[in-house]
């Protein structure tokens, strides 16, 4: 077991070197970038092209899409006219920065206003691996029920922002928004919560106005 945790915080620390290396990277491209993370079916890629068509062009927005296979995903941000690359882990749980910092070095995804990185569908590789992003974003769904936040409370306690999604749905599902919002709170008290539905476009345009508010104070600090 000492042998297990001594390679893990190895390949942490490798990730944190690499991560910092991204961070000045995109610091300097004046980008603001934001990591996705949640169980699969939760909406990320929906969440993403209804991010996208809102934006309509006031920003340029660029993707990179981990799974562990196909490009089905890559390719759905693609026909909105918006560059993105697949990264295919073949197996592996999450994205780590090393394969961030190969994904840009093939691609010419930046330079862009906003950077998404969807990563693999898991509620817990993903969480403790720093990608050199400003901010982490978990994704929850009102069809996943209620619990998760109290079945995986790390990632909701990293992550500054929780985006509810497909809440065009809660007639339909056991979802009791209060019990989470409640727990959220807990988990991240400074933390911010968006109740979206992709598809009807409720809640679309107050995290995308947070989108741009965020950029915006980035690059306030950076001058």
């Amino acid at each position: 077991m000492e042998h297990v945790i001594k390679v893990k915080r190895k390949a942490l620390a490798a990730n944190d070197e690499a991560a910092a290396r991204l961070r000045q990277q995109f610091q300097s491209a004046g980008s603001l970038v934001v990591n996705l993370i949640s169980s699969p079916g939760s909406g990320k890629t929906t969440l993403l092209e209804a991010t996208i068509k809102y934006l309509d062009g006031r920003l340029t927005a660029a993707v990179l899409e981990g799974d562990i296979a196909t490009e089905r995903d890559a390719d759905r941000i693609r026909a909105l006219g918006v560059p993105a690359h697949q990264i295919l882990t073949g197996g592996a749980c999450h994205l780590d920065a090393r394969q961030v910092i190969g994904a840009l070095e093939k691609s010419q995804l930046l330079p862009a206003d906003l950077l998404f990185i969807e990563n693999v569908g898991n509620l817990i590789c993903p969480t403790t691996y720093d990608l050199g992003e400003d901010f982490k974003v978990a994704v929850l769904s009102t069809t996943e029920g209620d619990d998760k936040p109290f079945k995986y409370p790390a990632i909701f306690a990293r992550a500054q922002v929780t985006v509810i999604t497909k809440i065009d749905l809660l007639a339909y599902v056991p979802f009791d928004m209060n019990a989470v919002r409640e727990h959220l709170a807990g988990l991240n008290p400074s933390g911010r919560v968006f109740e979206v539905s992709s598809t009807t476009g409720v809640g679309i345009e107050a995290w995308v106005d947070y989108l741009g508010a965020r950029l915006e104070h980035k690059r306030t600090e950076r001058t």
